[in-house]
């Protein structure tokens, strides 16, 4: 591996500055899971490596403004022990919790596997699904985006030169509304989406669907937001015709490829029967709310 620099800034500002004045690559490391394991492979060979971990606003949990607010840097397992968040959005709590073994959760971020940019990471369909906004600070102040207009492709993301995700703001949900994520892969534990679905949902009283997002992953160069899905859900109970309508619209949203763990007729059957499964559980969660 070539010399690289490394730095630790305790500031959001200290590191703006240093990753907007690199000659060369300038890589953040909220986690360093994906990361490092590039960095030995040598599928990326960056200059300088800013790790914002040390910075305490980048760490931490806290609920402002009708939303829980999750700093950029914050370990997966933090997510996973808040009773708070698990209880609103058990679909992001889920999706954070397949991303590796309990020993990367001690380390994984929200925002090193968005940043990331695998059409296949766990944590960002049901992200996308609920509607969360990114806090991204860079040389020209900050900014608000949503998660859904982060990645741009596999490895790349609209973030500038010098800018990195602060914290995500994570809107609370309304009453009886609820979420869940599903995934499948070819193994039981610590493998890669073959294909991931999020179903968002709230319900009114009767139980008729009036409001709903879908998001599919690794189906796709980048995670997909499925609006013929949603309107396959809204106006509707869970019913037979209801559920084959939405297995038929996320199959027909996919653009997977064939590889080594799916072909694409398999992806586009998975896709339609996780989102089945995954709406099935929204709705159940968000009735009892």
């Amino acid at each position: 591996m070539p010399s690289l620099s490394f730095t630790a800034p305790k500031t959001v500002d200290e590191a703006i500055r240093a990753l907007a004045g690199a000659s060369g690559l300038a890589k953040p490391l909220a986690g360093g899971t994906d990361l490092l394991v590039q960095l030995r492979s040598g599928r990326i060979r960056p200059d300088l490596i800013v790790d914002t971990k040390g910075i305490p606003e980048l760490i931490g949990i806290r609920e402002e403004n009708g939303a829980f607010v999750v700093g950029a840097s914050t370990p997966g397992v933090m997510l996973s022990e808040h009773e708070a968040l698990s209880h609103a959005w058990p679909g992001i709590v889920e999706g954070v919790d397949l991303i590796g073994s309990q020993q990367i959760q001690g380390r994984a971020s929200l925002a090193g596997n968005l940043c990331n940019a695998s059409p296949a990471a766990d944590s960002v369909p049901a992200m996308i699904t609920a509607r969360v906004t990114a806090v991204i600070a860079g040389p020209n102040g900050r900014r608000e985006g949503p998660v859904a207009a982060i990645v741009t492709g596999p490895g790349q993301t609209s973030l500038g030169k010098g800018e990195f995700i602060v914290e995500f703001r994570i809107p609370k949900p309304r009453p009886k509304q609820c979420d869940a994520y599903l995934r499948f892969i070819p193994r039981t534990e610590m493998d890669i989406a073959v294909v991931g679905c999020a179903v968002n949902v709230t319900l009114d009283a009767s139980g008729v669907c009036t409001d709903a997002r879908v998001s599919l992953g690794a189906v796709a160069p980048t995670q997909l937001v499925v609006d013929e899905a949603a309107q396959a859900l809204i106006g509707h109970r869970l019913d037979d015709e209801t559920l084959s309508k939405l297995d038929a619209a996320a199959g027909r949203a996919c653009k997977p490829i064939n590889d080594k763990r799916g072909t694409i007729e398999y992806r586009i059957k998975v896709a339609g029967v996780l989102a089945r499964r995954a709406a099935a559980i929204a709705f159940e969660r968000a009735g009892v709310r």
